[in-house]
């Protein structure tokens, strides 16, 4: 019994002064806070970059609407819901792979004035499934008086001159996280950009195009 006594403790005292596993056992403890600074880290490059995206997103749909024409022999260039259309599918086309038609909502408004002078949204239209509104305005706001400020945020509101048009471009989407989703801000992304009408256009309206559904707020 003794001897056997002695031969465990001998043992034991081995196995306490044993090195070799040492660095598998230490990277095993530390291996979950790496997996975790790296995904994180991951994860906060793709929100960066997916911010990113959405604000040029935003940039192309307003440069796209300020462009589109419709050449009328005999009066100003029209802009029609076809042209309207092919503006949103060429920004959702810069959203491959984030499911934006799911997610997000792209707006565009046309800013201009009323026969006052005052500020007029005077049409909008939506592209995506996400109950988003407008943060600054629906169709038909400011159509008489003045009381209408413009659109954007008060530090960089945009206002039409009489007789051009603005065409105010709202993009926002409901992030979806890689693995960390609860280290991110639990609010949709919100991206605007605004383009000054490049050419003369017909305002009075947005023209319809045979087989073009108008992509109405509602």
């Amino acid at each position: 019994m003794t001897t056997k006594a002695i031969t465990f403790r001998d043992h034991m005292k081995q196995l306490l002064r044993d090195r070799s596993g040492l660095a598998l056992i230490e990277f095993a403890f530390s291996l979950p806070i790496l997996l975790v600074l790296g995904l994180g880290g991951f994860e906060l490059a793709n929100y960066t970059v997916t911010h990113m995206r959405m604000s040029q997103l935003a940039i192309s749909l307003a440069d796209n609407t300020s462009r589109f024409k419709e050449e009328f022999v005999g009066g100003s260039p029209r802009i029609r819901e076809y042209d309207i259309d092919q503006a949103f599918q060429g920004a959702a086309s810069q959203a491959r792979g984030l499911d934006f038609e799911k997610h997000g909502r792209m707006i565009i408004s046309s800013l201009e004035t009323n026969s006052g002078g005052g500020q007029w949204l005077h049409w909008q239209r939506c592209w995506g499934e996400a109950p988003y509104t407008s943060s600054y305005g629906v169709e038909g706001d400011g159509a008489t008086g003045n009381g209408f400020p413009g659109m954007g945020p008060s530090s960089k509101r945009v206002r039409a001159e009489a007789g051009y048009a603005i065409m105010f471009a709202e993009v926002v989407y409901d992030y979806q996280p890689l693995a960390f989703g609860r280290l991110l801000p639990d609010v949709p992304i919100r991206k605007t950009a605004a383009m000054y009408v490049r050419d003369d256009r017909d305002l009075t309206r947005i023209y319809t195009s045979s087989g073009i559904t108008p992509a109405t707020c509602n």
